[in-house]
């Protein structure tokens, strides 16, 4: 399909088109005319990938010119960067030939993801493979190699540094859509790393898609996304919890284990080089791992102070300063401070300044690679403290450094953990925000839209939350606040453990797996919560009954155990006998698996995902928020733990041919001040009669539902109520739009008062 959006032609990889995809495409427009920020809430299911893709890339194509628009598209995993490639091939193949022989697109992730070396990609951590790269292509490495054959070096890594010196960078991958499998089927067919081409392409690409921490992570942005220019597009896709990214980006913890060994073996390698057994060789690309996890706007551009300058003395303040946090950790009680006051604190006591603090990273960094050291994952404990020390020497307001002598499920057994927690989310965006044109924020659940720029501290030229448009009612939301006898219902402290809430909640899925077909996804507030409920639901011989109509699966804290529970969720679902998950609200399945169609005909939520409040972290969190930016506590725990159980629900409808219910299980649900905080696509679904069901009413609602749904219905709709629109309907629109523009435009010459009335209407 191809059409106009005012002056631009848009080509879209479908014969059909939702209305609120053609809205969508409108307002990011504007935002991308106007050069501001823009928020857009479009509801799951409804294809906000491809509208985006489609609309930027045409917008593109439309402005040629020496420094055409580039499209960094941000996504939170793997799976879901690989979905976005697949949807911008599919777009591509509807482009003409003339204008896609130049468009170049890619995908970039982690070496770990990317390698081709079984050498290498064999290691166990994401840290492992780095140091086992690093092994093989430092520069000092190649250097040795080229005097001693028998120094082992990459292949494929030398392959790829011929091809790049011998032609120019920007034409050795060709035009096309590369996924990230392409990538190593391409690496392994030229001999080349698809690592470092991906990382040499991306400044020439004209579409890069990668991870939230490519621009968000300071340590990781500088080196990869620093030559990236200002004429960009900036996509967060499923942004719902961009502020907790932001946050964790500048967060870390320090353990009371620390390994004694690092600054003892960068002392041996230092003597190493004083005794001339080290040469230092140049820095390619391949040297410069990370960079200051400070970010580059609050490094102040001066030198290194001369008092860390000698690596001996750099070696003493290391020393005191572990030391010193060694001492801290010893604490018998919770403390709590800012960094003024924490920094004040190391100048007495350790004899290190805010200045020494401040550059110890970069200092560290270049001690390392002196030292000619590959072996950086043996490091990284001396590699967090440096880190630490950056941070706090940077910033002294947004952070909290809390030390906890143990934890509070086991007071008894000393596990002292010191935490620097970053409470302002728009400290890491910030840069991002400055240094782009566009950047879109968009996800399906952002409810209450207005909350977000608060909290990331900004300004968007549009913002605005999209309906689904529907020709029948195929979301059925409801809010479940009492059981069959009555009880109300609620994971609240202090009913949480009631033997009564506990055997209604079993006897609504009960009730539910004997009603509803196929598959069935319940979300608990928290693991412990599951653990305790089934458990209980075991003694009570409420489980075995659950299995005698569908299998169980139960989603673990170990990813492999979780994978291997959903595919065999989807094989019993696929073959007809139906399957329960278990699963946890802000966990991996909450956040990234789908359950369309038969793998989800009903998601149970039961009770509020509030996050634990006593959590000293939250609770700074909380106070900087009230005192910074006037949010209030209950404000914002209300609307994180909405926009997570609407994360949750929203996982079973995945389009408008699908349909699904939602029960939320709590009776605090029916609150007004809880509900509104949903998404309007959900709150436009959920009538005023299923506000106060008690269980055997929703199952009647349920049986209802699922009679009307298996109706046949007209899938594009008709009259008022069309939700498939074509190109024709389109042009109609297009041109019903001009001719409303062109009539108030002349109604203002006459001096018509209604003039302003009209143009607002069309």
């Amino acid at each position: 399909m191809k059409f106009q959006i005012e002056d631009v032609t848009v080509y879209f990889p479908y014969e059909h088109i939702y209305p609120e995809q053609y809205e969508y495409m409108v307002e990011l427009k504007r935002a991308l005319d106007a050069r501001g920020h823009c928020l857009l809430e479009m509801p799951t299911g409804t294809g906000k990938t491809v509208a985006l893709l489609s609309l930027i890339t045409s917008y593109s194509l439309s402005r040629p010119g020496d420094r055409p628009l580039k499209l960094l598209y941000c996504t939170r995993t793997v799976h879901e960067m690989e979905k976005t490639l697949a949807e911008l091939r599919l777009l591509l193949s509807h482009v003409p030939p003339d204008l896609r022989r130049s468009l170049l697109a890619l995908g970039l992730s982690s070496r770990k993801n990317l390698c081709i070396n079984p050498t290498i990609v064999s290691a166990a951590s994401r840290d492992s493979v780095d140091s086992a790269c690093r092994r093989l292509t430092a520069s000092w490495v190649r250097a040795a190699a080229a005097e001693d054959p028998a120094v082992p070096t990459c292949s494929f890594f030398e392959g790829f540094d011929r091809a790049a010196s011998s032609s120019n960078a920007s034409v050795m991958l060709p035009p096309g859509v590369y996924t990230l499998q392409d990538l190593r089927a391409f690496g392994r067919d030229k001999g080349w790393c698809p690592y470092f081409l991906a990382r040499q392409t991306i400044r020439y690409a004209n579409i890069v898609v990668y991870s939230y921490q490519y621009l968000l992570d300071p340590k990781v942005a500088s080196i990869i996304s620093k030559e990236m220019q200002r004429e960009c597009v900036v996509v967060f896709d499923e942004a719902h919890n961009i502020d907790n990214v932001c946050i964790e980006a500048l967060s870390l913890n320090l353990v009371g284990r620390f390994k004694a060994t690092d600054a003892t073996r960068l002392r041996t390698e230092y003597n190493r080089l004083v005794e001339g057994l080290a040469q230092r060789g140049s820095l390619p690309i391949t040297d410069a791992w990370l960079a200051n996890p400070a970010l580059p706007d609050d490094i102040l551009k001066e030198a290194v102070p001369g008092n860390i300058r000698r690596a001996e003395h750099f070696l003493s303040v290391l020393r005191r300063l572990v030391q010193y946090l060694k001492g801290r950790l010893q604490t018998e009680n919770v403390e709590t401070e800012g960094p003024v006051a924490f920094v004040a604190s190391v100048n007495s006591q350790a004899g290190i300044d805010q200045k020494m603090l401040r550059f110890c990273y970069d200092r560290l960094h270049s001690l390392m690679l002196t030292l000619e050291i590959t072996d950086t994952d043996e490091f990284l404990h001396i590699q967090t403290i440096c880190d630490f020390a950056t941070l706090i020497g940077t910033y002294t307001r947004g952070f909290s450094i809390i030390i906890e002598p143990f934890d509070e499920r086991m007071p008894h057994i000393p596990d002292p953990v010191l935490q620097l927690s970053c409470h302002d989310a728009s400290l890491a965006i910030k840069p991002v925000f400055e240094r782009f044109q566009s950047v879109v924020i968009t996800s399906g659940t952002l409810s209450p839209i207005d909350l977000y720029p608060r909290l990331l501290n900004f300004n968007p030229v549009i913002s605005r939350s999209f309906t689904m448009s529907l020709t029948r009612d195929c979301i059925c939301p409801m809010v479940l606040t009492r059981g069959s006898d009555q009880l109300p219902v609620s994971t609240k402290f202090d009913m949480r453990s009631d033997p009564g809430v506990v055997r209604n909640y079993g006897r609504l899925l009960l009730e539910m797996v004997a009603a509803v077909p196929d598959g069935i996804v319940c979300f608990f507030v928290s693991y412990s919560y599951m653990d305790g409920i089934v458990n209980s639901w075991n003694e009570m011989g409420i489980l075995q009954d659950v299995m005698q109509h569908k299998l169980v699966f139960i989603e673990t804290q170990d990813v492999v155990e979780t994978t291997l529970a959903l595919d065999n969720y989807r094989r019993a679902c696929d073959c007809g006998r139906g399957a329960v998950f278990f699963s946890v609200a802000r966990g991996k399945v909450a956040e990234g698996i789908d359950f369309d169609r038969h793998y989800g005909r009903l998601v149970i939520m039961f009770g509020v995902p509030f996050q634990y409040t006593l959590s000293r972290i939250l609770l700074a969190r909380l106070e900087y928020l009230r005192e910074t930016f006037q949010i209030k506590e209950g404000d914002f725990l209300t609307f994180d733990a909405l926009r997570q159980a609407a994360q949750c629900v929203g996982r079973v409808i995945r389009s408008k041919a699908d349909y699904g219910m939602m029960i939320f299980a709590d009776k605090r649900y029916s609150r007004h001040d809880k509900r509104s905080k949903l998404p309007g696509w959900i709150l436009s679904h959920l009538r005023d009669a299923h506000l106060n069901l008690s269980t055997d009413m929703a199952l009647h609602i349920a049986r209802e539902f699922l009679r009307r749904m298996a109706q046949p219905y007209d899938k594009a709709g008709s009259g008022g109520k069309k939700t498939l629109l074509t190109q024709e309907d389109i042009e109609r629109m297009s041109e019903f739009c001009v001719n409303s523009c062109a009539y108030s435009a002349n109604l203002a010459v006459l001096g018509d008062p209604f003039a302003g009335r009209a143009a607002a209407a069309a």
